[in-house]
């Protein structure tokens, strides 16, 4: 299976309003060229609370580009926004917008194989309160659970440089659990 990279994100530790209180959050990314993939993640990429992002095994954080326009047809029905501007890449947290691969169609253990880098599926995002802040409304993390449109997780096996543009092939692992039962739920069979 082949896919693409629609583009790469990093972002930085700043404050986050989560109701009255003030957080410390990397969740909003800003789009790239092109970054370094190394063990830890992408270069110039932060993470405030590693003991729930980062690491070896949540290195990068992917969702696949077909779910923004869900997520912003989600934001108007609930009134946070009255626009049909689509959300821009790197909104939800994520470093590498994906194109052609779903959570339905993704296993734990696959590997994804660029030019230079080797990223491999570890798990699915599971969403917390800083989600539903950055959404703007309060349902945002159950929607992400109970609809599947999660993304997940890639340890960096190979690091090397990433391309926005750049092309990838799913090599299968041993697809024992989908990105999709992995969060625990069924409804991946409405993601098409």
């Amino acid at each position: 299976m082949k896919g693409r990279v629609r583009s790469i994100q990093t972002g930085t530790v700043r404050p986050l309003r989560v109701g009255d209180r003030k957080l410390m959050s990397a969740i909003g990314k800003t789009s790239v060229p092109q970054a370094h993939a190394g063990p830890l993640g992408l270069a110039g990429d932060e993470q405030s609370d590693l003991s729930v992002h980062g690491g070896l095994s949540k290195a990068i954080y992917a969702l696949p580009f077909e779910h923004l326009a869900w997520w912003q047809a989600q934001r108007q029905k609930q009134g946070v926004t009255l626009f049909d501007e689509p959300l821009a890449p790197g909104y939800l947290g994520e470093n590498l917008s994906l194109e052609g691969v779903l959570e339905d169609q993704v296993f734990i253990g696959d590997l994804l194989r660029f030019d230079e880098v080797v990223l491999r599926v570890t798990q699915p995002r599971e969403p917390c309160g800083k989600f539903n802040a950055v959404m703007a409304y309060a349902q945002a993390a159950k929607d992400m659970v109970q609809s599947g449109r999660c993304g997940f997780y890639l340890a960096v096996d190979v690091g090397g440089a990433l391309r926005a543009g750049e092309s990838f092939t799913l090599e299968r692992g041993p697809q024992a659990v989908s990105i999709a039962q992995a969060l625990g739920h069924k409804a991946w069979k409405h993601l098409r």
